[in-house]
């Protein structure tokens, strides 16, 4: 009879430089997890252990969940490393670095129609959330500092916006004390309507919150029809409103697909925006950025000014310390890509992306959420017929790898069960068939199986009538 033990040696091994890492000791022993150990362990062995943890991950490009860019050229890979170890906040050490920020800072602005007359200015961030706060918080202040100026109450201030936002707008209101009005959706409407900002604006109101491409749906708030609303507000009440568009993931598609819409600081009471380098600016997580139109639209009082890096240098930030290398990666995206590189990436993505619509449209299996698309996602909810939800045919994809997600709209269209497809820059057609094909295996097979088990409870019934 074999025994269940297997008796290690406790004697110490003698581990050479030619001892294979998988036959070292620390593959017989469990990693450690919770508390630092006493000794630590040759690099190679710790590289291979924590190496074959992460294969348990979901495969980055099998990924149709995150808007993140997980891919980028060598030599942007090389650019990376070579500036890892630079922070950012030290702009008296690394003074080009700081430079080639307000290189694309002024990039963006001009990408974004700032008006000539204008002085625009604006900052990196770790992400889109923390360009949001930054913003918004400019417009806390501006209001305050108006209803100072009139002798007015401040006690009360309070932010307009659909619910089709991202969870850092609702984190904003609730860390900087701002009442948050948020509009419900409708179960035929994801987006906020002109109509429903008019009705809940007041003199309190610090800004509108208005979306380039909807974390939910992909669609895009109806930006211009808000910019006039508040004009129009502006002349006839006295109340100046602005709008910060949160163009996290459309802030790097509209300009180079759809230049005619009018959505930046060609609109009057467009004052702020927030765009993600990482996701369709095509840079590794994690990098953001916030534009304002004019620089009287961001108070100096906000302005921090340090000296003890060595010089005075003016700091605008949540997070003081930030990596440099997303930041000169974007930098040689712009360079590299031009206009015209990211219009040809950009391109192919949104065509792939409403090739898979129709697909799954025209296998009369699938209803298309974002019906009009502009940006490459693919938002579908099953027809109703279906005898599964969409949360079951997202399980069944991760069967395959595939990491696709299952969810609810916000209220009051929480009862429409979505999944969504993001089509990043390295998902070419061939994926895009192979996605298909195993969506529709999955959802063959989910269908057999619910009949399967209709037909066992049948026979169950049958037999129960029997005896």
């Amino acid at each position: 009879m074999l025994s269940n033990k297997i008796n290690i040696s406790k004697k110490t091994r003698v581990e050479t430089e030619t001892t294979p890492t998988c036959g070292s000791r620390y593959f017989a022993e469990t990693i450690p997890k919770y508390e630092i150990p006493d000794e630590g362990m040759p690099p190679r062995a710790a590289y291979q252990l924590i190496r074959e943890e992460l294969n348990l991950d979901g495969n980055p490009t099998l990924n149709m969940a995150s808007f993140v860019t997980t891919w980028m050229e060598p030599e942007a890979n090389q650019l990376i490393m070579d500036s890892i170890g630079k922070n950012f906040v030290d702009n008296d050490e690394y003074p080009q670095t700081e430079k080639i920020q307000t290189r694309v800072v002024n990039m963006l602005a001009r990408l974004f129609n700032s008006p000539e007359k204008s002085e625009s200015l604006g900052t990196a961030t770790i992400g889109s959330s923390e360009a949001i706060m930054l913003g918004l918080l400019a417009h806390k202040w501006s209001w305050k500092k108006h209803r100072q100026a009139e002798d007015k109450p401040y006690d009360r201030p309070n932010i307009v916006m659909g619910a089709d936002v991202h969870t850092a707008w609702t984190k904003f209101a609730l860390y900087f004390d701002v009442e948050l009005k948020l509009i419900p959706l409708e179960k035929d409407r994801h987006i906020v309507t002109a109509e429903g900002i008019e009705r809940e604006i007041d003199e309190n109101t610090i800004c509108v919150g208005a979306v380039l491409g909807t974390t939910f749906t992909g669609q895009m708030d109806p930006i211009k029809e808000i910019n006039d609303l508040l004009v129009n507000i502006k002349e006839t009440k006295g109340w100046d409103i602005p709008i910060h568009v949160d163009a996290a993931s459309g802030g790097f598609i509209t300009p180079f697909l759809n230049p005619e819409i009018e959505w930046d600081f060609r609109l009057e009471q467009v004052k702020s925006i927030n765009v993600s380098g990482h996701k369709y600016g095509l840079v590794y997580p994690g990098v953001g950025w916030l534009i304002f139109c004019d620089k009287n639209d961001l108070p100096e009082e906000l302005i921090f000014e340090v000296n003890y890096l060595g010089g005075l240098m003016p700091n605008y930030s949540l997070n003081f310390s930030k990596g440099s290398n997303t930041i000169i990666a974007q930098y040689y995206n712009l360079i590299r890509l031009g206009k015209k590189g990211y219009q040809d990436i950009l391109q192919i993505l949104l065509v792939n992306a409403i090739y898979l619509a129709h697909k799954l449209e025209n296998s009369g299996r699938f209803e298309l959420i974002n019906k009009n698309i502009l940006f490459p996602l693919v938002a579908v909810k099953l027809k109703e017929d279906a005898n599964f939800t969409v949360f079951h045919l997202s399980e069944k994809l991760r069967q395959k790898g595939w990491i696709v997600p299952a969810y609810t709209l916000p209220a009051n269209a929480d009862d429409v069960e979505v999944m969504r497809m993001v089509i990043k820059e390295n998902f070419g057609r061939d994926m895009v068939e192979m996605l298909y094909t195993d969506i529709m295996k999955a959802y063959d097979s989910l269908d057999q199986t619910t009949f399967v088990k209709e037909e066992i409870d049948e026979k169950r019934k049958n037999l129960t009538l029997l005896y």
